[in-house]
């Protein structure tokens, strides 16, 4: 039986709709995380399953009983656990302090031993007597975790948990994160903009636009076998080529003939003649020996790989990653072959 159920959830500010219909579940110990560019509507969701709004119309079920519809729960009686975005942990208090905020009505064995627990399980088994200014932006945001599990919460949520991080710890922490929850055995649900987080952390992302989720599925799927065009554009990197299909399913491009997989939404389909075909960095493969050339445009240095822009004969422009030991001049011409695992097209 799923853990958390939203079925037909709409949320409205005034006469604006922001959450407009949506419905997922969620099973028992499922990292899941809502992507979408800002004002999408994403945060609204996760405030919705903590009991800070009311709904419009839809219910929320949690453990099997409702907690917002025709009934709300209070989000103090939710069970439900939530990391913010600045941390909110109290200054006044020591990190060991904060993480037992929530435990109070433990005997004090019980709750300091809980409190040890989670200060070895987040990786600061010898801070409990800090303070949160004594700590790294990175800590603290350990201690607001093990704050949030202390009680056992049923859910989780997290709202941009990394976003006032260093790039360079965002993913690591990321990694970390979804560690413990799966050592604690946590359901949570994360929202980010930043798809390396969410990629990084939840077992399935659901991509939300204009209050509604797109598409929810794995972090694979979304990369290679998008719905629809707005999550080829949101999720990674890519540009499209036109083609013309043909009616043996497949599509003819600048840099060869691709077969059409019933995935791609377009095989079989008697519509239009005329595609986009998406084209990933990781599909243009640099290759000395082909004879098919395209010009470096620009280039960017990413340690082990550059990223190629690169110039077709007719003017469009690809993608290619390409280990950094070739380091190729902007103008230069290099070869270059199509190794396209998921040919996604659209009309």
């Amino acid at each position: 039986m799923p853990l958390l159920v939203l079925d037909n959830v709409t949320h409205t500010y005034g006469s604006h709709r922001v959450v407009d219909n949506l419905s997922f579940s969620l099973a028992p110990g499922t990292l899941a995380c809502l992507l979408g560019p800002s004002g999408c509507g994403k945060t609204t969701v996760l405030r919705c399953i903590a009991g800070f709004e009311h709904l419009t119309s839809g219910t929320i079920r949690l453990d099997g009983r409702e907690i917002s519809g025709r009934q709300h729960v209070p989000a103090e009686q939710r069970r439900v656990g939530m990391v913010f975005q600045d941390y909110a942990l109290f200054p006044h208090l020591s990190v060991a302090a904060n993480i037992g905020f929530g435990l109070r009505s433990l005997p004090s064995r019980e709750r300091d031993a809980r409190v040890a627990t989670l200060l070895e399980l987040v990786g600061l088994p010898t801070q409990g007597e800090r303070y949160p200014h004594e700590l790294s932006g990175g800590q603290q945001q350990r201690v607001a975790l093990a704050r949030a599990l202390a009680p056992r919460p049923f859910l989780l949520l997290l709202d941009e948990p990394f976003s006032n991080l260093d790039v360079d710890l965002r993913e690591r922490l990321a990694l970390d994160v979804r560690a413990i929850l799966r050592a604690e055995g946590t359901t949570a649900v994360m929202v980010t903009h930043d798809q390396h987080e969410a990629f990084a952390m939840a077992d399935e992302v659901g991509v939300m636009h204009d209050g509604r989720i797109q598409q929810w599925d794995t972090p694979y799927n979304l990369y290679h076998r998008p719905a629809n065009r707005f999550v080829a554009d949101f999720v990674g990197q890519g540009v499209f080529l036109p083609g013309t299909k043909s009616d043996q399913d497949q599509v003819q491009i600048e840099l060869g003939l691709l077969p059409l997989a019933p995935l791609s939404g377009l095989a079989g389909d008697g519509g239009s003649r005329h595609v986009n075909v998406l084209l990933r960095p990781d599909d243009i493969i640099h290759d000395d020996a082909s004879a098919l050339k395209a010009e470096v445009v620009a280039k960017a240095f990413r340690g082990a790989e550059f990223l190629y822009t690169l110039q077709l004969a007719s003017g469009a422009q690809v993608l290619s990653l390409v280990p950094s030991h070739h380091n190729h001049a902007v103008g230069e011409r290099i070869g270059i072959r199509l190794d396209v695992s998921h040919v996604v097209a659209f009309p």
